[in-house]
């Protein structure tokens, strides 16, 4: 077995470290993250940080970077507390991807990277009319990480919205029947297969 240490991985380029280590934490969810601001102009970022926090109450939280390198999407929520999250099918990931491009704060970025716009009534943020499956969240909190100067925001599902009803009997949502793909590192996508499910695991 290779062993690689601390002090290695410390001494290699940046760029190199950072895939690695990015990779290192396995597939991740990727999703779009749709925003608008007081000033009007819609936002979308690609997150692959997102986590599951608690069914009841329905809670999904992200990793912010630090504001300095990414500050429209957290700026927004707060500004608003309210956001999107919009699963990405194969047709829609160079579009998805390019959303990562630091683009002007005065740029509408569903425009710039080809992406429709869907707007609901009762939320102020913006959906990806593409996407298989969307959902509505509000603010909860947004709690600095001193160590790296990020963030993990939290929110409250307000509502969900399926493409199709794929929906087993005891609500397991198969992700693959929506194309939803993860993601590797900072730029690789997968699509997924169910290998399996299991029964819930007692001593």
């Amino acid at each position: 077995m290779i062993e690689i240490n601390k002090s290695t991985i410390a001494s290699w380029d940046r760029f190199y470290r950072a895939n690695f280590i990015n990779s290192l934490s396995g597939f991740k969810s990727v999703c779009l993250i749709g925003t608008k601001g007081k000033d009007g102009i819609p936002n979308l970022a690609i997150f692959n940080n997102i986590v599951h926090l608690g069914a009841d109450p329905a809670m999904i939280g992200f990793i912010n970077r630090p504001k300095a390198a990414a500050p429209d999407t957290i700026r927004n929520i707060e500004e608003t507390g309210m956001y999107t999250m919009n699963h990405i099918h194969p047709g829609i990931i160079e579009q998805a991807h390019q959303t990562s491009a630091k683009y002007d704060a005065s740029v509408n970025e569903f425009e710039a990277v080809g992406l429709d716009i869907l707007w609901r009534e009762d939320c102020a943020a913006p959906f990806v009319k593409d996407s298989p499956i969307q959902y509505q969240l509000t603010l909860s909190d947004i709690i600095p990480i001193p160590a790296n100067g990020t963030f993990l925001v939290t929110g409250y599902i307000e509502s969900v919205y399926l493409q199709e009803d794929h929906r087993e009997a005891d609500g397991f949502l198969p992700l693959e029947q929506y194309q939803s793909v993860t993601s590797l590192g900072i730029d690789g996508y997968y699509q997924t297969k169910k290998i399996m499910r299991l029964p819930y695991a007692r001593p």
